[in-house]
């Protein structure tokens, strides 16, 4: 497999400093590592100034894990990119004065949602609905594999080279294995952020600032006005399971 980023908050290390340990051996495995802002905050509730802040204040740990400076990727949290034109467009200027690419997020089916089921469900030692847990989630990815194929087409005709974005979570890591089969049934083949984003889609910007964001391909439709399907009622289910 090639690697994959993992995008840092360095916040977290404020309260659990023993997570620098898993960051350096993260790097050492060959896996590079991004700035995914300090604090985690959503761009649609701060300033342009306050947010780039927030930015260069995750530097300083991505700096020490990997001096080389190749963690100068960078993905937005909530995958917002500014609810008004001036504060997408100001993040951009910062993040391209300092060195940054962004990261942008072309394949999700908000993955988090399971870790958190799965941890009430095995916290009950409930089988059943762990079994129900692994089923749902690989029909989520594969009916997120679906849309996304069809936005990609309505948008270029094509299929884009996707960028997933994943969580790190116990139930991910359960998952994966399988996930990557499910990829790989589809006829996916994996390859770097840097070879992804070379695709000449990623080179035309949405322009486009919307609340509460979107991934890359949401935005380009939403920008040429083609109507987006509705979320999978999956997601609504998981949030129900094991309350």
């Amino acid at each position: 497999m090639p690697p994959s980023y993992g995008f840092v908050n360095s916040y977290r290390l404020d309260h659990h400093p023993y997570q620098l340990e898993i960051l350096k051996a993260w790097h050492d495995a060959g896996q590079p590592l991004g700035n995914h802002t300090y604090s985690h905050e959503e761009l649609d509730t701060m300033t342009v100034e306050a947010y780039t802040r927030d930015i260069a204040a995750n530097e300083p740990l991505l700096q020490k894990v990997d001096p080389s400076g190749a963690w100068h990727w960078f993905r937005y949290p909530y995958m917002e990119e500014g609810d008004t034109a001036e504060k997408r467009d100001g993040v951009l200027v910062w993040l391209h004065e300092h060195g940054y690419k962004v990261a942008e997020v072309s394949l999700n089916f908000q993955d988090y949602k399971w870790n958190d089921a799965y941890g009430r469900c095995n916290s009950r030692r409930d089988k059943p609905a762990i079994t129900a847990l692994h089923d749902s989630y690989l029909a989520a990815a594969d009916q997120s594999i679906a849309a996304t194929h069809e936005l990609s087409q309505s948008l270029y005709g094509r299929d884009i080279s996707y960028v997933l974005l994943l969580h790190v979570g116990s139930f991910d890591a359960k998952m994966l294995p399988e996930l990557i089969a499910l990829f790989r049934s589809r006829g996916f083949q994996f390859t770097t952020l840097a070879d992804a984003e070379s695709d000449p889609a990623y080179a035309v910007d949405a322009a486009i600032a919307v609340k509460g964001g979107g991934s890359f391909l949401e935005l380009q439709a939403r920008a040429r006005g083609i109507p987006l399907a509705p979320e999978s009622s999956l997601l609504e289910e998981i949030d129900t399971v094991c309350q």
